[in-house]
């Protein structure tokens, strides 16, 4: 009976539910939770979650605070807050994030930036001269 409460709970704190045989095309923007079970393609944006079931196929650009992947996305994907990628899921394009899990079995085919809120630079190196009978001490810029 717990089980049930369980889902019953998730689907109500889910704004948007695509279903298993719905299939959507172009730009879809939310700024609450989505489950996607069926097909989307071209842009989804939400300023909240978003679910990936298993059977479900995304091909679009990917944007959410938090997301949850166990079906395909082939597109690339950025979460303010989180990522993750199940033993199912199947994810074909860069990924922009703070941090990311990957379970073992999930195939993740793509480019993957981590930042932080503050901002990421590298530091400046001191350039070193190699020219002949001069001394080879770094110069600052």
């Amino acid at each position: 009976m717990a089980i049930f409460q369980s889902e019953e709970n998730e689907k109500k704190e889910t704004e948007t539910v695509i279903g298993p045989s719905v299939k959507v095309e172009g730009n879809f923007k939310g700024k609450g939770d989505i489950l996607v079970e069926g097909e989307l393609h071209g842009s989804l944006k939400t300023n909240k979650s978003l679910k990936v079931g298993a059977s479900a196929v995304i091909k679009a650009e990917v944007e959410a605070s938090t997301i949850f992947l166990a079906g395909t996305i082939r597109g690339n994907v950025k979460a303010g807050e989180k990522i993750e990628l199940t033993e199912s899921a199947k994810l074909f394009g860069n990924v922009e994030t703070k941090n990311i899990s990957i379970a073992s079995g999930a195939t993740f085919n793509g480019k993957c930036l981590m930042q932080s809120e503050e901002t990421v630079s590298e530091p400046e190196l001191p350039k070193i001269n190699n020219q002949k009978g001069r001394n080879n001490k770094a110069e600052k810029n």
